[in-house]
């Protein structure tokens, strides 16, 4: 995973517990990089108008955990997307190109980690004060992970990723981001799911495949025991 990445593994960590109850290996790890300076994206700069971009099909990673640990087969197997996704994000920036420095191209970088795509969309449009509209049927999900969610009673909209990420882009410049993104191995298959809406209550909302419109709200609890 290092050497994919194109990092080092350059120091290690001890660590002590009660005899009897570790479980096996702790990876410890700490990223250390350098943010241009100059980029101007963080989670308050989302506007109406914006498009929402996802960089790939959403809860394989939470899935594939739960298939393991809950020692569930299915017929077709279910594969974290677990990736470094630096690399994603350069070309998506290079794509952008002058117009994120000054404030346009790429408004929000986020991973939709716990509590998958809904609370990170939830957590965005908090910050940023706007609502947001999807499109539950340009929303890429892997049929495999659907039918798993079905029998589970989950909702993948609400299911860890680990290789994923979702972009607020200008609209302008959304179609050109989106370009960069399925040009990259990590983005193949990315999409553009919604838009950036105006909205004094900040909710997010879908239009469903059947014609009607429902809140996509915050996740109460956990959908699923703890990943990362």
């Amino acid at each position: 995973a290092a050497r994919t990445a194109g990092v080092q593994v350059v120091t290690g960590d001890t660590k002590v517990v009660e005899q009897g109850k570790g479980d096996g290996v702790f990876i410890t790890t700490t990223g250390v990089g350098v943010v241009d300076p100059a980029l101007v994206i963080g989670g308050e700069r989302a506007r109406p108008g914006d498009r929402i971009l996802v960089s790939g099909p959403i809860g394989d990673h939470g899935m594939a955990i739960m298939s393991l640990r809950e020692s569930l087969a299915f017929d077709t197997e279910i594969v974290s997307d677990s990736a470094a996704l630096h690399g994603l994000v350069a070309a998506m920036i290079e794509a952008a190109g002058a117009q994120t420095r000054a404030g346009r191209g790429i408004k929000v970088l986020r991973d939709p980690t716990r509590g998958g795509l809904a609370t990170t969309l939830n957590e965005i449009a908090a910050q940023s004060g706007v609502g947001m509209m999807l499109e539950e049927a340009a929303i890429p999900v892997r049929a495999q992970v659907a039918a798993a969610c079905e029998f589970l009673g989950l909702d993948p909209l609400y299911v860890a990723n680990e290789g994923k990420l979702v972009a607020i882009v200008a609209a302008e410049d959304s179609e050109r981001v989106l370009a960069a993104m399925r040009a990259h191995p990590l983005g193949a298959e990315s999409a553009l799911i919604g838009t950036v809406t105006e909205d004094a209550n900040r909710f997010v909302q879908m239009s469903t495949r059947f014609g009607g419109r429902r809140i996509v709200d915050w996740l109460t609890g956990d959908q699923l025991p703890r990943i990362c």
